[in-house]
């Protein structure tokens, strides 16, 4: 009897420890018709990409933001300078033209790039005098809540932030003890976590980040 219940409780907390990282709660908005502004991590893969597609046609979505830093050479297909640019273009080719697509790159960094691009999302939009009363981010999985808490702390109080996650193509997220690369994921994605909320004090101007190469502020053609 106790090794049933033992083996209950640990698919339970493997059930709600996935649930809890891999978030599916987009912002509801001041009218309640959920953000207008929908934030795409630049670095997500083709499959997370068609869901983010997928994502923005179920929103009320003005305009749509990719980010992210330098590609390293070795891994870009396409001769894209940074993730950014090349999620842009991704989602311009894959239907979305009916909104601005806008790249907002981030600078080179060996730590807290989620942040650093949050910063630039924060400055794109003073700069271009857009209020984001209410946004999305759409990440990866395991990395969405992590994200949520990051852009949180980017934005400030002012802005509520949502959050939705792409769907793991390369392990079930519902059984991801069962897989060596769900399991690392998960377990990566939620020390991250503990870590971000306990122990992550960024500075609250981002003067002291690297300077990121000029974001795109105009749609993609």
């Amino acid at each position: 009897m106790l090794l049933v219940v033992a083996g209950a409780s640990m698919v339970a907390l493997g059930l709600s420890t996935y649930r809890l990282l891999a978030l599916d709660a987009p912002a509801r908005g001041a009218d309640g018709l959920g953000a207008r502004t929908l934030i795409v991590e630049g670095w997500l893969d083709d499959d997370e990409m068609a869901q983010a597609v997928t994502a923005f046609r179920r929103g009320h979505y003005e305009r749509v933001l990719t980010t992210g830093g330098p590609i390293e050479p070795w891994i870009d297909v396409g001769n894209w300078r940074n993730f950014a640019l090349r999620a842009a273009a991704y989602l311009r080719t894959h239907g979305l033209t009916d909104v601005p697509v806008i790249a907002v790159p981030a600078a080179d960094t060996k730590k807290d790039r989620s942040y650093l691009s949050a910063l630039m999302v924060r400055e794109w939009a003073q700069r271009e005098g857009v209020a984001l009363a209410a946004v999305d981010v759409y990440s990866a999985g395991v990395h969405a809540r992590r994200s949520r808490t990051i852009y949180r702390m980017a934005l400030g109080d002012g802005v509520e932030v949502g959050a939705m996650s792409a769907r793991a193509s390369d392990y079930d997220g519902e059984r991801w003890w069962a897989s060596s690369s769900g399991a690392k994921a998960t377990l990566d994605e939620l020390v991250s976590l503990v870590w971000t909320q306990c122990c992550f004090w960024p500075a609250p101007q981002a003067a002291s980040w690297p300077t990121p190469p000029q974001a795109a502020s105009a749609p993609l053609r």
